[in-house]
């Protein structure tokens, strides 16, 4: 390949291979909707990104197309490369090739897989074992530098493998992580038994010599590992390893666990991964801290967007601040998930102590009317939190400065654009 355009080169994972294309002396170009953090930094590394998707776009001395999943056929660019006959694959099969030749470290579940494929990546950069990695966050890398994409020399390979759509069956894993397994991609997926079916799909493909490391002692997950050939590693029974994290709360020390499991599946000197595990910092958008408000109010940052996540992101800002008031400020993201778990995401937020709610972020999807965030407003208020829901960013934004006082705690959440209110807020 020569010539390489990126439909959707602003996604989290396309942003990767879009580095590692280029990283390897190819012409990288790409399109997406919108300018963001991630659009910036590929553009400072010299490559050419239009936010208008037309079919002008692709040049018939183009080699190669990948498009995000989310990318429906009628995408003008999609079309034009298709009729070109240049050839197009999406994303996950784009990485799917590049796993078949690669030692691959795969970490899936419906939570924790970016922080999780994280730590495994920096237990094996210290180990150096130099594995070449593609994270759905940005990390730091050798340099110190934040990026998503680590170019290593060795064999290994670690991935973030996502469920939506199968996209994970794609790859071709020999070690693979199941961090666990919940209601979520529900406008995909039937139920859970169908996620399920899915997830058992992915684990009976890793080699007998593979290893599968997860919990097998939970539930949900156990029946998936019926047919697995490869070894199965329970990471619980590293729960409770005398590890002082910097990143809190108890899905944290899963992910944690998980990630020791690896590098002692790996032959990783076990002192090497627990000294690595105490240095990890975290990920970007994953309880980020971002500063103060100008009233004195810490600020933290978080992709959380099922009620799980919520929970679980919560539950660890209350261990770091058990008395100050906790302000949790939520965009639902999909409103086939809001109006799915709407029960679930009512629980969600015990632990704040004030809720802010942003209108519901489409994405993909149009709005039939049946699912708003005034009603999971109502619902949330049920169960006694003081819950408001403000129309615009800037309302919230506004509302923040002026009423969040020092001591108070801020945590924005959602995998939409409420990023941004967390950055404007902060002094």
């Amino acid at each position: 390949m020569k010539k390489v355009h990126f439909i959707g080169i602003g996604g989290i994972g396309v942003s990767a291979v879009a580095r590692m294309m280029l990283n390897d002396g190819n012409k990288v170009s790409g399109s997406d909707r919108s300018r963001s953090e991630i659009t910036e930094m590929l553009e400072n590394l010299g490559i050419i990104i239009n936010y208008e998707q037309k079919a002008e776009n692709i040049l018939a001395d183009m080699d190669l197309i990948v498009y995000t999943i989310a990318v429906p056929d009628s995408n003008p660019e999609l079309m034009q490369a298709k009729k070109l006959g240049i050839k197009t694959i999406s994303y996950p099969q784009f990485v799917g090739e590049i796993s078949k030749d690669k030692y691959t470290i795969a970490v899936t579940g419906t939570h924790g897989k970016t922080t999780t494929t994280a730590m495994i990546a920096k237990i094996l950069i210290d180990a150096e074992l130099d594995p070449t990695v593609i994270v759905g966050s940005l990390i730091k890398d050798i340099k110190g530098d934040r990026t998503n994409f680590i170019a290593g020399k060795s064999k290994y390979l670690v991935i973030e493998a996502c469920e939506y759509k199968r996209s994970f069956l794609n790859y071709y894993p020999q070690i693979l992580v199941v961090n666990n397994i919940d209601n979520d991609h529900l406008d995909y997926y039937k139920d859970v038994a169908d996620i399920q079916k899915a997830f058992a799909e992915l684990a009976e493909r890793v080699p007998q010599d593979g290893f599968v490391v997860t919990d097998k002692n939970d539930p949900i997950i156990s029946p998936i590992l019926k047919k697995v050939e490869a070894k199965v590693v329970n990471y619980s029974l590293y729960n409770n390893l005398p590890v002082t994290l910097k990143v809190p709360g108890i899905h944290n020390k899963k992910n944690a666990a998980a990630a020791f499991a690896v590098a002692i599946s790996l032959g990783v000197d076990p002192k090497i991964a627990q000294k690595s595990s105490e240095s990890f910092a975290g990920t970007w958008r994953r309880f980020e801290y971002k500063g103060e408000t100008k009233n004195g109010a810490k600020v933290y940052d978080d992709y959380g967007h099922h009620p799980t996540e919520i929970k679980a992101t919560l539950q660890g800002a209350r261990e770091l601040y058990s008395r100050e008031r906790l302000i949790a400020v939520f965009q639902p993201h999909l409103y086939s998930r809001t109006k799915l778990l709407l029960d679930d995401f009512a629980t969600a937020f015990e632990q704040a102590d004030e809720i802010i709610l942003a209108p519901i972020y489409a994405a993909r999807e149009v709005d039939d009317g049946t699912i708003s965030s005034e009603i999971l407003a109502k619902k949330i208020a049920e169960n006694d939190n003081f819950v408001q829901v403000l129309p615009t960013f800037e309302k919230i934004e506004n509302y923040l400065s002026e009423k969040s006082k020092k001591g108070d705690v801020i945590v924005v959440l959602g995998a939409g654009d409420i990023y941004k209110i967390a950055e404007s807020i902060v002094y």
